[in-house]
């Protein structure tokens, strides 16, 4: 089951600290999609979440948002 957020318009460092909170109430079938601006909102979360291990896929890129499917490290 995939979970989305969009976080358009939402400020650096919010928005991963949002995905962040999104990722820990994620049980074992979920997958968490997020909406991002593009650049420094794309690049602070891109970069944190890869820092911490998870596996991310870019699956859509508009001009102005991208869209990810981001898995968690955290699976127990």
């Amino acid at each position: 089951m995939i979970k989305s957020i969009d976080l358009r318009g939402t400020p650096c460092p919010i928005n991963f600290v949002r995905c962040r909170l999104e990722l820990e109430k994620l049980n074992d079938e979920q997958i968490l999609q997020i909406d991002l601006d593009r650049g420094e909102p794309e690049e602070m979360v891109l970069s944190g979440l890869k820092d911490e291990g998870h596996n991310i896929q870019i699956i859509l890129e508009e001009k102005d948002w991208i869209r990810l499917r981001i898995i968690s490290n955290a699976r127990d």
